[in-house]
């Protein structure tokens, strides 16, 4: 899972409980850029789902339910 690929970004933003919102970065640490879902491939935003919908671990706040 390469960072900041569609699976990545979908992965983490399940893993933080953060809502479906697909996008990626290109570029490197330094220079990089997040491409929105407008400007995705369908491939690209199938893939964010992908690591969105698969992620069963989710980040414990430490609140209770």
């Amino acid at each position: 899972m390469k960072y900041g690929s569609p699976f990545n970004r979908g992965w983490c933003d399940a893993y933080y409980h953060r809502p479906r919102d697909p996008h990626l970065w290109e570029g490197d640490t330094f220079r990089s850029a997040r491409i929105e879902e407008k400007d995705m491939t369908q491939q690209q935003i199938e893939e964010y789902d992908l690591g969105y919908e698969t992620n069963i671990d989710r980040k414990d706040w430490g609140e209770e339910d």
